[in-house]
């Protein structure tokens, strides 16, 4: 996903940020970064992270130790105050799970989440081995990497590829965890029903070879992102796994939730937005930030279609956790004219079951929850969500 979960921003600048709020707000340990922990733990299958005290500085020079700070800053995004936050917070998600300290199964995260999560460990004093990748892998992994540098069209077919790629490996430690990170990128933008099939396939047949342990309360992450496949992307598998079964009831009772939930926010001019006040109105919610690319990249299609059906009757209110202060520089400088509504408390986020962004949803005329989108769409794919609320 989303589902981030799933892009590749600087996961620790974004840890360190909320650190910094929660500090602001009082909440030394950390306790309003639990979508954060959700959000890692949606990247990282098999762990959840969530901030406590840990240096960023240490991790630096951990990672300088290791010979990968040129690799983490690379792929460090624009996360403001990334580099300065002086503190992170380490936690799992219903447990305390000490991250990265299961060798024989490595939750392969393009970049920088993976990186820094390494560094910060090392930093800890915990134990922690490096991955390694066989001959077959490796090229693979460098795949993986690249793949958002591909063009639109050429990205849907080396998507393909790396998944019958991954599919072709042996049963290996890293095999249900590359086919795991594929998933949380091919489901960005339109890459087809032919392309997601194939994902689908090599992430349930690695599964089925190598199945993975359940968390606490919940199913491993790898089979919720295959049973979010199924459910919104409409692919075809078969897995008997009580693991999955899980996960597509988890789904189930997700958008329960959010069919039933209503809120009220308040938007930059101030004005306050009420759910189920808009009855009689197309309504598009769309959870985004500032810091993420995915988010920012569906913004211009966005602003099409809301101009373009706006007098129709089509609401679009786009949620974002920051502050104003951060939001608003940004929507001046891109000229969004759609609501802009801030949570910056987490409850709505909370109330529609946000674990990763760009996460958006339709509401038709009469309330119904009639589609979702589980990660960035393009254009075609947001006006197919719109004809699901009769608007066309």
């Amino acid at each position: 996903m989303s589902g981030a979960g799933p892009d590749e921003l600087c996961l620790a600048g974004q840890c360190a940020r909320v650190a910094q709020r929660d500090r602001a707000h009082g909440d030394s340990d950390g306790r309003g970064s639990g979508w954060h922990a959700r959000r890692f733990q949606s990247r990282y299958p098999y762990n959840g992270l969530r901030c406590q005290r840990s240096s960023i500085q240490g991790a630096r020079e951990s990672a300088e130790r290791d010979n990968i700070l040129s690799t983490l800053e690379e792929a460090r995004w624009n996360v403001s105050g990334a580099a300065r936050a002086p503190e992170l917070t380490k936690r799992s998600v219903g447990g305390t799970i000490l991250l990265m300290t299961r060798i024989p199964r490595r939750a392969f995260l393009l970049a920088a989440g993976m990186l820094f999560l390494y560094a910060t460990l090392c930093a800890q004093n915990h134990p922690v081995h490096p991955i390694v990748f066989s001959d077959q892998e490796r090229p693979i992994v460098e795949q993986l990497r690249r793949l958002r540098s591909l063009s639109g069209d050429e990205r849907p077919s080396a998507t393909k590829q790396l998944a019958i790629q991954i599919r072709q490996l042996p049963v290996t430690a890293n095999k249900d965890s590359l086919a795991y990170n594929l998933a949380n990128l091919a489901t960005e933008g339109d890459p087809g029903p032919g392309t997601l099939q194939e994902v689908a396939t090599t992430l349930a047949e690695a599964l089925r070879e190598k199945p993975i342990a359940a968390g606490k309360g919940q199913p491993a992450m790898p089979y919720l992102m295959l049973a979010q496949l199924v459910r919104y992307e409409h692919v075809q598998i078969s897995l008997d796994d009580p693991q999955f079964a899980a996960a597509m009831s988890k789904l189930e009772e997700d958008d329960k939730q959010r069919q039933s939930t209503d809120f009220t926010l308040t938007d930059l001019t101030g004005k306050n937005w009420t759910l189920k006040h808009l009855r009689g109105q197309v309504v598009l919610i769309n959870f985004w930030a500032t810091w993420c690319p995915p988010c920012r990249k569906e913004m211009p299609d966005l602003e099409t279609l809301y101009r373009r059906f706006g007098q129709q009757g089509l609401v679009i209110l786009a949620i974002s956790d920051e502050e104003a202060s951060k939001v608003e520089p940004f929507i001046a400088e891109h000229k969004v004219s759609y609501p802009i509504l801030l949570d910056p408390g987490r409850k709505v986020n909370e109330q529609f079951r946000v674990e990763g962004i760009p996460l958006s949803f339709v509401y038709d005329r009469d309330g119904k929850l009639v589609a979702q989108a589980i990660d960035m769409r393009t254009q075609k794919q947001f006006l197919a969500m719109l004809a699901q609320a009769g608007m066309q």
